[in-house]
């Protein structure tokens, strides 16, 4: 009785190796960061007039300003965008809003000519914007650092 020869070479086995660290080919590592629900922007109080003394910004003030430039650029819808007022300052605010909706509200606060209090007119300026916060909390910082 006769065998049969397997003539095929058996598979090779997979096995994983690392690079050396003295070849010429570099190691390459990739991340790919979720896309985040929220986005975040720093806005700042302006007065049209130096000599005025400076408006306080507090979170009703705000409130009704963003509510009035996004109903004014977007109507109805603009004014259902939820904003989320994470920290206001005296002159300087943070603000949370879904991602999808930074583009229409930087573009409302940006086009709004201001709320009239009686004395002046106030405006807010968007002083940064984006899908990290710890980004934008640094850009500030650079620009006190560098006095930009």
């Amino acid at each position: 009785m006769t065998e049969a020869m397997d003539l095929d070479p058996p598979p090779p086995t997979s096995t994983t190796s690392l690079p050396k660290p003295n070849t010429s080919k570099p190691l390459l590592t990739t991340l790919t960061l979720p896309t985040p629900p929220f986005s975040y922007a720093n806005l700042t109080l302006l007065t049209p007039s130096p000599s005025t003394t400076q408006q306080q910004l507090d979170p009703l003030l705000l409130k009704s300003y963003l509510t009035s430039a996004l109903s004014q650029f977007l109507g109805q819808t603009g004014a259902a965008i939820p904003v989320d007022i994470l920290q206001v300052g005296p002159a300087s605010s943070w603000v949370r809003l879904p991602r999808p909706d930074l583009a229409a509200f930087t573009a409302a606060i940006a086009s709004f000519s201001g709320l009239n209090n009686g004395k002046e007119k106030l405006v807010l300026r968007v002083e940064a914007a984006g899908d990290f916060l710890g980004a934008l909390v640094d850009r500030g910082e650079e620009r006190e650092i560098w006095g930009k």
